[in-house]
């Protein structure tokens, strides 16, 4: 049987600042396809991984059906908020929440424009979770 080794030998050798100054633009309520329960899952266990980083986002871009990321139906909002209580900012696109009609459910971050992902996408590296 092979053993299964966790990547943490070749994550310390890596920089330390690997995510500073990064955008992750999560477009989706799941990490893959497949097993919607499974992309869940793996969505929420990312991101609570990420807050216990010392190197944080910039910012996380919410798009599509991610916009219930920052609503209280999904798991992960707890998990948005205790990065924006760290500094990242949390940011919705407001032609999708208009879409989904959640401009009341949004409880973390705030709704901003594509015209400022733009921006922020200008500037840093952004990295797609969907």
């Amino acid at each position: 049987m092979r053993k299964l080794r966790s990547g943490s030998d070749k994550i310390k050798s890596l920089e330390e600042s690997m995510l500073k100054n990064k955008v992750i633009l999560a477009s989706s309520t799941q990490l893959g396809r497949g097993d919607e329960q499974l992309g869940e899952n793996v969505l929420e266990t990312f991101f609570t991984l990420l807050k216990q980083r010392e190197d944080l986002p910039k910012a996380v871009f919410c798009m599509n059906s991610g916009v219930y990321l920052m609503t209280d139906e999904s798991f992960v909002s707890v998990h948005l908020k205790e990065l924006e209580e760290k500094g990242v900012n949390i940011l919705a696109c407001k032609t999708c929440v208009d879409h989904y009609g959640l401009q009341e459910k949004i409880t973390v971050g705030e709704i901003s424009t594509m015209g400022d992902f733009i921006n922020l996408a200008a500037q840093h590296e952004v990295l797609t979770i969907s």
